[in-house]
């Protein structure tokens, strides 16, 4: 069995050192350096994997992270952008949702069904860009059938060559007016594929995959959905013929393949809020099956088989990651058995004034970048003082200690209360030119924060 990835997935990632990699991840996530560096080596392992001598490749399983920090200081988002970063399926679930089994809820195995659709929709999306050209030029020539009459035979006396070339000529000419949009007011009449889904009922608790039964081959045309005739506008038919004709020119078992082995190879889950099931028996009440949680996730970590309807899927070397703020419970809480499946274990730090300044200015996608950009639709220029910026998170550090501590997510909420007025005057504003400064953020959010029970219900 080859463990190599998709030539996509390999070449774009393999020249990247872990340097490279924290490099990358610091355009878009402040501070952290131990956990890009945890995730950077574990990226890199993957890579290095992929040289080795499939016999030997099989026995390296992944080293999974263990992220341990308060929220919101980028456990979620470091997780994500390194699945971006190596354009390997990505799944974040919260461990919570999960309950024992017998108990009302998801099954854990339902995590690797989810990836592998995920798996499937990614590598959809890169065949339907490889045949896009050629499904366009199908749907061109489709619409030019029906746009054009048909094509009568030649009369006895006509050149049927004279004829022909007639007909290509005025094909062409059509073709041509068509690529202009000079045809896009026209209303051409095609066939359109209702998809209909059949009402069934499954057993609570059971799953389509554990039945083992294929209701495509037992009931075949079932799922096939009635064609109708409907009227549209040129450039809507083009577009939906462009759409079937993609669908023709993708193989979606060769699909579903590519995505199993990817998934398999390249597949990363974010287990979420691991600390909620952290707890061992003697516990009492809702609490008891927090160990049966564990205990059904730990075959996942270690490796086992899931029966998806796209095939059956190893979990040996896909890579998970969890993370928890472990306020109450510790990792110790969790069985000794999955404690020792995360054998890389990173503390994320809680962030500070400091680190909200850079979070507001420095990422590509920053808040500060963000909030100009949507007021600069409106034509309204924005534009924050150093002082400003500064006295925001000020504020933002403040609430954090004086309330909940909910980390760069406290931005989110200051920073919404303090436009409040500009976002909702904005396009009424005869000055267009506004610039925050620190007053300006003292007098928006100043009467909040003295009032620590207002504050702790507005901030």
């Amino acid at each position: 069995m080859s463990i190599l990835l998709p030539e996509t997935t390999r070449t774009s990632i393999d020249a990247l050192t872990p340097r490279q990699i924290v490099a990358e991840l610091d355009k878009f996530v402040i501070g952290q350096h131990a956990a890009k560096r945890a995730v950077a080596i574990a990226l890199r392992n993957r890579m290095r994997r992929q040289k080795l001598a499939p016999e030997l490749a099989e026995e390296i399983a992944p080293k999974n992270i263990l992220m341990i920090g308060p929220t919101g200081v980028g456990k979620t988002e470091i997780a994500r952008r390194l699945a971006r970063l190596a354009q390997s399926p990505f799944l974040k679930i919260e461990a919570s949702k999960f309950t024992e089994v017998g108990y009302v809820g998801r099954d854990v195995e339902s995590m690797v069904r989810d990836l592998v659709e995920l798996g499937v929709e990614m590598v959809r999306e890169e065949r339907i860009e490889e045949v896009r050209a050629k499904a366009a030029q199908n749907a061109e020539e489709r619409l030019l059938d029906i746009l054009l009459p048909p094509s009568r035979p030649a009369a006895p006396d006509e050149d049927p060559h004279a004829t022909r070339d007639q007909q290509q000529q005025t094909r062409e000419r059509f073709r041509e007016q068509l690529r202009a949009g000079r045809l896009d007011t026209r209303v051409v009449e095609i066939d359109v594929h209702q998809k209909s889904f059949p009402s069934f009922e499954i057993i609570a608790g059971s799953q389509v995959e554990e039945v083992d039964i294929n209701l495509k081959d037992m009931l075949p045309g079932l799922f096939q959905g009635k064609s109708k005739k409907r009227k549209v506008k040129v450039p809507e038919a083009l577009e939906y013929l462009t759409q079937e004709e993609e669908q023709k020119l993708i193989d979606m078992d060769s699909v579903a393949r590519a995505a199993v082995e990817r998934v398999e190879q390249a597949g990363i889950i974010f287990l979420d809020e691991i600390d909620k099931i952290a707890g061992r028996e003697g516990s009492h009440g809702p609490d008891v099956s927090r160990e049966g949680v564990q205990r059904d996730i730990l075959p996942i970590v270690e490796g086992t088989t899931v029966n998806t309807k796209h095939g059956m899927v190893r979990t040996d070397h896909i890579l998970f990651i969890a993370a928890g703020a472990f306020h109450v419970s510790k990792p110790s809480d969790l069985i000794p058995e999955l404690q020792g499946r995360f054998p890389i274990r990173v503390e994320l730090e809680a962030l500070g004034r400091d680190e909200f300044v850079r979070i507001l200015t420095e990422p590509r996608s920053a808040l500060v970048k963000q909030y100009t950009a949507l007021m600069d639709t409106e034509g309204i220029r924005l534009s924050f003082t150093p002082d400003a910026i500064g006295r925001i998170a000020d504020f933002a550090t403040r609430v954090n200690e004086r309330t909940e501590n909910i980390g760069a997510r406290r931005l989110h909420t200051v920073m919404e209360k303090l436009l409040d007025e500009i976002s909702f005057e904005g396009p009424d504003l005869e000055e267009k030119t506004v610039t925050i400064d620190e007053a300006y953020v003292t007098r928006m959010l100043a009467d909040i924060v003295k009032n620590e029970d207002l504050s702790r219900y507005i901030l």
